[in-house]
């Protein structure tokens, strides 16, 4: 079963890592909306939906023929991600008075945490550095071999709505859960809406923010996706470079685009005493991937200029 970091937390009775997760996810629409399945083992080997069976009409007495989906086997692995916090004891006992030295490192090295897993779910790529999960951009294009990835153009162009609407149909089975983009896109939609004679349409989250929306789909800002990125006939050759952008929309869940997690998801581990010097050290770790379930729950617009 899949959960929320959110609700995952509820689940812990270790008031640490409520705290860490409250603060991975609080600034995070990624971590606030994406599900995560809890699994045992370094990795999950899932089949993922490559096209449906035929259906046909008969005769009556015609002989039937048979058809079945056609599937390919995906194995995502489990990969370390985290960092130490190490407190100094004098400090600890000298200042706590004032603040909760311990407490304020630990938020901090949580909120280093959120930032890496935030530019992995974007530009993991376990090829290149086997240390990573592959991202979404990774995803995508092995997932379709580039047929979920949308062009602006050969070099990229300007955005339109017409092609953000594009972007939208292109995710099969239901709208998408969040159009994840730069906030430079962001901006570049609104103006297009007010030049439009529009307004963006906004709600709240879970926590009292509020979040713009384009066709009903809540629109999330990651600020890891550069505003870099090179396009050459229709394809992105670098992340570098150039002065082209992407937006990604996903449906998020068991059968679409969805987090996975060891047991206990994040973990808060006290390591202790220091032999080498005077400080406490606190471990926090994640042992983490993605896995896209099926290829037509996400799909890309590249070559997104200003």
């Amino acid at each position: 079963m899949a959960l929320t970091l959110t609700e995952a937390a509820k689940l812990s009775n270790d008031v640490l890592v409520q705290g860490v997760v409250e603060t991975i996810i609080k600034d995070s629409p990624i971590l606030q909306s994406l599900p995560f399945i809890e699994i045992m083992g370094n990795g999950l080997t899932y089949n993922r939906e490559n096209t449906l069976p035929d259906i046909d009409f008969y005769d009556v007495g015609e002989e039937w023929d048979e058809s079945t989906p056609t599937f390919a086997q995906v194995t995502a692995n489990l990969k370390i991600m985290g960092g130490d916090a190490d407190v100094d004891n004098f400090l600890k006992a000298t200042r706590s008075n004032v603040q909760d030295l311990q407490a304020a490192v630990i938020e901090l090295k949580a909120k280093a945490l959120r930032d890496k897993f935030e530019e992995a779910f974007i530009y993991g790529n376990a090829t290149t550095n086997p240390k990573q999960f592959d991202g979404l951009r990774k995803l995508i294009d092995t997932a379709t071999a580039g047929s979920q990835v949308i062009a602006m153009g050969a070099t990229g162009a300007t955005l339109t709505l017409p092609r953000l609407d594009e972007l939208i149909d292109a995710v099969k089975g239901g709208k998408p859960d969040m159009l994840l983009m730069s906030r430079r896109s962001r901006r570049k939609i609104n103006a297009l809406v007010r030049a439009a004679g529009g307004m963006m349409e906004t709600d709240r989250d879970k926590w009292g923010n509020f979040v713009q929306l384009w066709d009903g789909v809540p629109i999330g800002v990651n600020d890891w996706i550069l505003d870099t990125h090179t396009v050459a006939d229709s394809l992105e050759t670098a992340t570098t470079g150039g002065d082209c952008s992407a937006i990604y929309a996903v449906q998020l869940g068991e059968g679409a685009l969805c987090g996975l997690s060891g047991p206990g998801f994040i973990q808060a581990e006290p390591v202790g005493p220091l032999e080498n010097k005077d400080a406490n050290r606190t471990r926090v770790k994640w042992y983490v991937s993605l896995a896209l379930f099926s290829a037509v729950k996400a799909a890309a617009l590249i070559g997104v200029k200003d």
